[in-house]
């Protein structure tokens, strides 16, 4: 942190505006060190939603970062709901400028199972190794990786989405230390439970909808494309989730003495999850799919132009067939989904026992596109688990139910969030497209929908604002996963990117 701050105290590199970022990408090459140093700082702070003390020094430390690069009305934006995580909040007032973008980023990160991280890693001990890990890779220093074009940074955040934040925060003391002025104002804006659901962020927008006014929000999460291609996103997919827990015996059994008799909560659990999708992953819930919004011809025409990479990612992941053949990966994501997050009954490996367990639970993620409603679609999944024969209650049975029904489900329902999307013809975005272009050799990749899930339906319906999203992390960067990374000419490559739209050309 003090490192940076004498950085900016650095004489200024030409004292008249600069119609370009380009000179400031002389001072990102020029004091990597420092950047990668602070980087690493800031990993190692844990981040966890529900940490309540780590996330409020997250805060408190990015607000240090960005006062350090004179970033002015620096704060930290709380709900009404007490307790919950604040948002960071800072802007840069640009003399002349009629336009303005709020650039957000989350700085919590997903929960952490150290015991799955590989040796000689640890989520909030952040290290820097030659490329992707291996069991004989040996960690680098920060000059050596600098120095390496493969170098990737390990830890929980490293991609989703700290690299974000500094990515963000880094380009305009960049341009300021370089002395050139943005063309637009600009707002920085940092959320602290988007991997929570963010379930307060509408309060947030509520209370402080005249400081969050813009022309557009440019949103930093997410993955490239996998052909390393940069893209600008102009959706994304809505997000839910569905608990089912199966009960049988009210006491684990020998498989021995009842097994052949006793109903197993494991297989029942099974053949319900086996019946919503066919063999060729068609979901087969009644009316999953019927309220999806058709794609726009111009949609249509940008997943065309999509580079097709679905051999390449299913080499890399070591299957030979996707889930449906009928779609390419492109495809796919522009789709609703149901996906199984995880099954538990007893054990298995090392503390497998010969029981017949008492229940069987399974965790059902449902992504959304436009047109699907999330309270609809979990109750076309509550229909369909009742429609097997199932009694669904919302807690454990009592033993009435039990002596009642044969087969007993318990359904816990989250909370969720529509799908949103922003026009492919929309002028401001386009020249943010163009603005991003200016950073890429290659063509820069136009996509209707990210793949992944972020609230932004609630910026159109309490800000009236309608946001895009500009990724910077690699595609196998392991993100809510153990091993989560980021590749650091990415993160080079994203502070330019982010350069390129602080100094919008109309």
């Amino acid at each position: 942190m003090k490192k940076f701050a004498l950085l900016l105290l650095l004489p200024i590199i030409g004292k008249a505006q600069i119609p370009s970022y380009k000179p400031a990408v002389n001072f990102i090459q020029q004091h990597k060190v420092s950047m990668l140093e602070e980087f690493m700082h800031f990993l190692a702070i844990p981040n966890i939603a529900s940490d309540k003390e780590n996330i409020l020094r997250n805060a408190n430390w990015i607000m240090a970062a960005m006062k350090q690069r004179g970033i002015n009305d620096v704060s930290l934006l709380y709900p009404k709901t007490k307790n919950a995580p604040p948002a960071v909040y800072g802007e840069v007032i640009t003399p002349g400028a009629t336009e303005t973008i709020i650039f957000y980023a989350h700085y919590d990160g997903q929960p952490v199972d150290t015991t799955k991280w590989a040796t000689g890693l640890h989520p909030f001990k952040p290290v820097l190794l030659p490329g992707i890990y291996d069991d004989n890779a040996k960690t680098i220093s920060i000059q050596e990786a600098i120095e390496h074009e493969n170098a990737r940074i390990y830890a929980r955040g490293a991609s989703d989405d700290k690299a974000g934040v500094m990515a963000i925060i880094n380009a305009y003391g960049a341009l300021k230390a370089s002395g050139i002025n943005p063309t637009v104002n600009i707002k920085f804006f940092f959320e602290g439970e988007e991997e929570a659901g963010s379930p307060h962020l509408h309060e947030i927008m509520e209370l402080y909808a005249n400081k969050l006014q813009s022309n557009m929000w440019v949103i930093c999460d997410g993955p490239l494309h996998q052909s390393g291609r940069k893209q600008v996103v102009f959706g994304v997919r809505g997000d839910t989730h569905v608990e089912v827990t199966v009960f049988a015996s009210k006491r684990p059994l020998h498989s021995g003495h009842y097994g052949n008799w006793a109903p197993n909560p494991a297989m029942q659990l099974s053949k319900l999850l086996s019946s919503m999708k066919d063999d060729n992953g068609k979901v087969l819930i009644k009316d999953f799919y019927s309220d999806i919004t058709p794609l726009l011809a111009s949609e249509k025409e940008a997943l065309r132009k999509i580079p097709n990479v679905d051999q390449q990612v299913m080499d890399e992941l070591g299957f030979i067939k996707p889930e449906n053949s009928s779609w390419s990966l492109a495809d796919a994501v522009n789709m609703p989904s149901l996906n199984i997050n995880g099954i538990q009954s007893a054990n298995v490996g090392k503390l497998a026992a010969n029981v017949i367990p008492t229940k069987a639970i399974a965790s059902i993620d449902l992504r959304l596109v436009v047109g699907n409603d999330w309270q609809k679609q979990q109750q076309k999944v509550v229909n369909h688990i009742k429609a097997q024969g199932f009694f669904v209650t919302d807690r454990e049975p009592t033993d009435e139910q039990r002596k009642k029904y044969s087969k007993i489900a318990m359904v816990a329902l989250s909370s969720g969030y529509n799908a949103q999307k922003t026009s492919m013809d929309n002028p401001f975005a386009k020249r943010i497209v163009k603005a991003v272009a200016t950073t890429s050799v290659d063509p820069i990749i136009t996509t209707p929908t990210l793949g992944g899930s972020l609230p932004l339906f609630i910026f159109e319906k309490y800000l009236n604002t309608k946001p895009i999203s500009v990724p910077i992390a690699n595609h196998d960067n392991n993100q809510h996963a153990e091993n989560e990374n980021l590749k650091l000419s990415n993160f080079w490559k994203g502070i330019e990117t982010f350069m390129s739209i602080m100094t919008l050309q109309k």
